[in-house]
């Protein structure tokens, strides 16, 4: 598929990672859709700054709106080439509080992170097999360390880090499913971890944490690579091998 040629969906894409992913398939010609369940304003003003481009707003955790949010792009343009699979949610809950952690939260997180990606990835799969596309999920170091912000968040990831190699194994040859795992990345989310970004800066063997810019450098690579699939790539500074 060559670049410049096709159209993308980045789910959550008004700020962090999903911006800068929108925006760097942007950059490269491709045909963007912007996406949030509640950042009207923000995505029309990507858009006024994003020629081509399209915000439609849709809250994945609502099945009705995954579905929704899809036909739209269908109506639209015609077809959906990459699938990106941003959006997510936590709770910053310290992991021996066991307590705090309840099953409501469990709930809650779960709905985001994994219930509403297996929604827009099976509702997308037509449109995908048709376009012999591509899916990327945002996952996280968390789904593959015992880290992150609290245990259910860091469970979900390990479930999409699951669901991706799944995903790979049963709808090839026409799509490719692969998945990013970022590590400490700054974000509007993260503005405030200090401390965690200063263990990050000493012990990670790149001696930073990540931007939003790094990570979209990966998702568009394997939205384009053509033998590439069921695969986690961590984007973490080698944190991984540290800790």
């Amino acid at each position: 598929m060559t670049m410049g040629a096709r159209v993308v969906l980045v789910t959550g894409s008004t700020s962090g990672i999903g911006e800068a992913t929108a925006k760097r398939f942007a950059a490269t010609g491709d045909t963007v859709v912007f996406n949030s369940r509640s950042s009207a304003e923000a995505g029309e003003r990507l858009v006024a700054a994003t020629p081509g481009s399209t915000y439609l707003r849709a809250d994945i955790s609502n099945a009705e709106e995954c579905e929704g949010l899809v036909h739209e792009v269908l109506e639209r343009y015609g077809r959906l080439d990459v699938l990106v699979n941003n959006a997510g949610t936590t709770k910053v809950i310290p992991h021996y509080d066991l307590e705090a952690a309840s099953v409501e939260v469990w709930r809650e997180i779960f709905e985001v992170n994994v219930f509403g990606t297996w929604r827009l990835c099976v509702a997308a799969m037509p449109a995908l097999k048709e376009s012999h596309g591509s899916i990327v999920i945002v996952s996280s170091c968390a789904g593959i360390r015992p880290t992150g912000s609290s245990i259910p968040y860091a469970v979900s990831k390990a479930a999409l880090n699951h669901l991706t190699t799944l995903l790979a194994k049963v709808v090839g040859p026409e799509i490719r499913v692969n998945a990013v795992a970022p590590g400490l990345i700054d974000t509007p989310w993260t503005a405030d971890w200090d401390a965690i970004r200063g263990f990050v800066q000493s012990v990670a063997p790149l001696r930073r944490s990540g931007s939003s810019e790094d990570v979209a450098e990966v998702i568009v690579a394997l939205a384009t690579t053509s033998y590439v699939t069921g695969q986690v790539i961590a984007v973490d500074g080698g944190l991984t091998l540290a800790v």
